[in-house]
């Protein structure tokens, strides 16, 4: 056999150290946030989240930049989302709303903690999704919402939430309805672009400085709000879009189908 062939074969089934540690400390920071949105510190809980996304984000770039992937650090870094962004969200809305529910009726309460395991489940699916997707797909975009972005949108919301004293008993209906959406989005076939597949730029206009500098000052002052409106309306972008592209094919149907009227038409 191929040597080169043997030793991408060893390095696939390799446990490298560096990118590896990257992933435990997104799982430490998904589990953490279990057990703080258990003790009630809600916005300690979503700050976790927002940090096992940032470190999501490195380990597999640290793999890239240092070859250093294998097939046990995919499965792992898949394992530590499940937790990341698929329980430790849904567990977070449920004890900090949907359990609530349960002062309606013994059936209300049945509703929410089922919205909860719904999301874990569409996650759970998404990410198994990505999974054998690799490398069929158009890395250009993700089909269905990236399941760390629908984590910072259920987590978001309890934060600024909890940040203007808003009370998860008192917006059950909201936290349900956001949590059956975010669920519901990651396994649609809606596509979201990724922001991967983009030609990097070694200049930026001197506009563009001034909006990255604003958006940092706006995210210095009040992190929570900005953070959910900037996942959210990426979340809602995913479904816009999908409808204005499906409209204008609508559109140039009937106009071909105008054209073709018109030539089939004889004259007078």
């Amino acid at each position: 056999m191929d040597p080169e062939v043997i030793e991408r074969q060893r390095r696939r089934k390799a446990i490298y150290l560096l990118p590896n540690l990257f992933t435990t400390a997104g799982l430490f920071a998904g589990f953490y946030a279990i057990v703080a949105a258990m003790g009630g510190k809600f916005t300690t809980a979503a700050i976790a989240v927002l940090v096992a996304m940032l470190l999501d984000g490195v380990d597999g770039r640290v793999a890239r930049m240092t070859n250093t992937q294998s097939e046990f650090g995919a499965q792992y870094d898949s394992l530590a989302d499940l937790v990341s962004f698929g329980m430790a969200p849904s567990l977070i809305m449920y004890k900090w709303s949907l359990m609530h529910m349960a002062a309606l009726g013994w059936q209300w309460g049945k509703i929410g903690w089922l919205a909860a395991f719904f999301y874990t489940a569409m996650a759970a699916m998404r990410l198994a999704r990505f999974n054998v997707q690799i490398g069929t797909v158009d890395k250009r975009f993700f089909r269905g919402l990236a399941s760390p972005s629908a984590a910072m949108v259920m987590v978001s919301f309890v934060w600024m939430c909890d940040d203007l004293g808003l009370r998860g008993a008192d917006l059950w209906l909201p936290a349900w309805l956001l949590t059956i959406l975010a669920g519901g989005l990651m396994v649609s076939r809606v596509l979201y672009h990724s922001f991967k597949g983009e030609k990097r730029k070694d200049r930026i206009p001197f506009f563009g400085i001034l909006v990255l500098v604003l958006a940092i000052i706006l995210y210095a002052i009040d992190p929570p709000k900005m953070l959910f409106a900037t996942f959210f309306l990426y979340a809602l972008s995913g479904p816009v879009l999908f409808a204005v592209r499906w409209y204008r094919k609508r559109r140039r149907g009937r106009d071909e189908v105008a054209v073709e009227d018109d030539d089939n038409v004889l004259p007078r």
